[in-house]
């Protein structure tokens, strides 16, 4: 199965480059994300903005994980990151992240796809502030898969993100 992954990956990637998004609403709340750059569906000028509600409304995941920088195996939940790059319709292949703190990685768009990354909102039920990595904070499944247990994963692992460019 692992050797079916790339292909699999790549192949949702060009599906959700021609699926035809559906018109964004606009935030009625505080907007807490804004993506913007290769993206199709917008409904900001040229930036797609969510409030907390339009992200509980895409599909939604929870992971028990493990992470660096949490104790013990906890419960993180928050919509998939490939329902979020499907609704405003990105076309590219890296996704630059930024924090609250202007601190960004590079992720590349393929691990949205290949493995059940989410951009969690809650752990252990409870919403996560600031203070506690909030208010997203990209979580990948560490605990399914050892290849994800890298320096190079830990890095895309981007909290407090308030900024996605899609490259």
């Amino acid at each position: 199965m692992s050797r079916l992954r790339p292909f699999i990956a790549c192949l949702l990637v060009t599906v959700a480059a021609f699926a035809a998004a559906e018109p964004l609403e606009t935030p009625k709340g505080p907007v807490i994300l804004t993506v913007e750059g290769a993206i199709s569906n917008t409904n900001s000028g040229d930036t797609a903005q969510f409030d907390r509600a339009m992200l509980e409304r895409l599909p939604q995941r929870l992971i028990r994980t493990h992470t660096p920088w949490t104790d013990g195996a906890n419960d993180f939940e928050g919509p998939l990151g490939r329902a979020l790059l499907e609704m405003v319709g990105a076309k590219g292949e890296t996704l630059e992240v930024t924090a609250l703190n202007d601190y960004s990685a590079t992720v590349p768009v393929i691990d949205f796809f290949a493995h059940d990354v989410i951009l969690a909102m809650k752990m252990n039920g409870e919403y996560m502030r600031v203070r506690d990595k909030g208010p997203l904070f990209i979580v990948y499944p560490f605990d399914s898969d050892r290849e994800l247990t890298s320096d190079v994963i830990h890095y895309r692992s981007v909290w407090q993100i308030k900024h996605i460019l899609v490259k």
